[in-house]
């Protein structure tokens, strides 16, 4: 691997892991893009490097509302303008209800998912993902079907309703696992504020999981000769990866599901026309 092809996949990776447009899509397409063997264990083994640092940067986001989680935090915060409440108002359950479908899915269905990784199944994920994205935009319109405002409002059906929806990203690469949980969770009654938090929350333990249980196959290709690509990458995937869940957070209003939705049958249709074809 060269160290340019590293920083590009590093990059590609810290922009497109948290925002609703396909990580996994996108680095299928990049790696095509460069001439790149996106299936070589080399490839593979650096991309959950670089994904682990992405996901570094997600933890150190939330880091109180994990600390909280986990009973080490007992600080409070403002979840309304006039109500303060203890952050344990979301619990560990509202997690485990969030990241159990897909793990179990991704457990059992493992080698199936693995198949179905191409150029492809990633620009049909694309727009399908784009329309789904769109629908549930439209519904989250009709304030009467939004009931929670903030993540500490979620119910317990509603993290589980979500959970659900990731499984779909889990199943078809591509589609996106935050683009997934966002509009499954604005489908679920929860506000678009609030879905994305539970998704970018929820994205640290499913992710360590499967990184963790990944790196256990990966692990023998972090050698003296590419360790320091990975290092460089992780690096930048994580400084990256922080910048842009801070601007999506601060701008999330201004910047809405649509958006990306458009973006996705744009970058579906280039490659169609100018790669694939």
């Amino acid at each position: 691997m060269s160290l340019i092809v590293a920083v590009i996949l590093a990059i590609v990776e810290g922009l497109t892991e948290f925002i609703p447009v396909s990580s996994t899509g996108h680095m299928i397409l990049t790696a095509k893009l460069l001439g790149y063997d996106d299936q070589s264990p080399v490839m593979k083994t650096y991309e959950i490097v670089i994904q682990l640092g992405a996901i570094l940067a997600i933890a150190w986001v939330y880091r109180e509302r994990i600390l909280n989680l986990l009973g080490l935090n007992k600080k409070v915060t403002v979840v309304s303008k006039s109500k303060y409440l203890p952050n344990r108002r979301l619990d560990l359950i509202h997690v485990i209800l969030g990241i159990m479908p897909a793990l179990l899915v991704g457990f059992f269905f493992r080698d199936f998912i693995k198949g179905l990784f191409s150029s492809h199944t990633v620009l049909w994920a694309l727009v399908v993902g784009g329309v789904f994205m769109i629908f549930a935009e439209w519904f989250s319109k009709n304030k009467a079907n939004v009931t929670a405002e903030d993540i500490d409002q979620l119910s317990y059906k509603q993290a589980l309703l979500i959970g659900l929806y990731q499984c779909i990203s889990v199943l078809w690469p591509g589609f996106s696992r935050s683009g997934s949980t966002i509009a499954g969770g604005m489908l679920s009654g929860a506000s678009y504020k609030a879905s994305a938090d539970f998704s970018f929350l929820i994205a640290v333990p499913i992710m360590c999981a499967v990184s963790g249980y990944e790196m256990l196959d990966s692990f023998r290709y972090l050698t003296s000769g590419t360790i320091g690509y990975f290092l460089i990458g992780f690096v930048i995937a994580f400084i990256v990866a922080y910048i842009v869940v801070l601007a999506f957070l601060k701008l999330i209003q201004k910047i809405q599901l649509r958006h990306f939705a458009y973006y996705r049958f744009i970058l579906a249709a280039l490659f169609w026309i100018f790669i694939m074809r």
